[in-house]
């Protein structure tokens, strides 16, 4: 893979800039154009050339930003003749509308390549020293969105209690008492463990942990990936710190 293609969708990470693959460092180097989400880091963004042009896209409360005209955007940067970066968080195709823009390049002709990135489903745990699986505590991980456009149907909350492991919610902190009240009624115990992480592996990285009925009331700011199951009163941390035992609690070494 050394020739470079008109469009990157290249994976942003969690936020650290050391966790970017080195593909995705080489394409940011070459980029002439950066087209980026909101929840791509500071750290990853001071690595784009100044040369470069860099255009936010990110969705944000009260500045949504049509899908569309992402779309083709990337279509028309491409076709000027320009390398294009299109710099989303984490993994293009976890959440992320990967899809639907590599769909809008094949369309319009457009030679693309995708490169993965670090999930947040996977790291932002990993940063709070819980691991998604662990052996005799949970053999399988569900990761959903707890966000879904008007008109389209909601998560089988009550469905996915029943399916056992962990359940890692992205996009989830504004329905979270919702998500937690489903969870319960489809029978999933009161006392589940539940951690939220706000700002994975960065400085400012926030760890709240709570039970799964004490969720509607835990003081968790968006954006944060939700971890509820067993696994979430896990604090495996090399530096030995307990992080979190009160709800909102900040971390005692947020810095990963």
């Amino acid at each position: 893979m050394n020739e470079l293609a008109a469009v990157g969708l290249v994976g942003a990470g969690p936020g650290d800039p050391d966790l970017l693959t080195v593909r995705a460092a080489r394409l940011l180097a070459a980029a002439d154009v950066v087209v980026h989400d909101a929840l791509v880091g500071d750290g990853v963004l001071a690595l784009v050339p100044p040369t470069a042009e860099l255009i936010d896209v990110g969705k944000r409360p009260g500045r949504p930003v049509p899908q569309e005209l992402i779309s083709t955007l990337l279509v028309e940067l491409a076709r000027s003749g320009r390398r294009v970066v299109r710099l989303k968080g984490g993994d293009p195709y976890v959440f992320g509308r990967g899809g639907e823009e590599a769909q809008a390049l094949i369309d319009a002709g457009v030679e693309f390549e995708v490169v993965p990135g670090i999930t947040s489903a996977v790291a932002a745990p990993a940063a709070a020293g819980i691991p998604v699986t662990h052996r005799g505590v949970s053999a399988a991980v569900t990761v959903v969105t707890g966000h879904r456009r008007r008109g389209e149907p909601d998560v089988d909350w009550r469905s996915l209690a029943k399916v056992g492991g962990t359940v890692v919610v992205l996009m989830g902190v504004a329905q979270r008492g919702a998500i937690a009240a489903e969870l319960i009624a489809g029978g999933l115990d009161p006392a589940t463990p539940v951690a939220a992480v706000r700002s994975a592996t960065t400085p400012d990285e926030v760890v709240a942990r709570c039970r799964l009925d004490e969720l509607a009331v835990a003081p968790i700011e968006a954006p944060a990936v939700i971890v509820i199951g067993a696994v979430a009163a896990m604090q495996l941390r090399a530096d030995g710190e307990v992080q979190g035992r009160g709800v909102g609690q900040r971390s005692t070494n947020s810095q990963s």
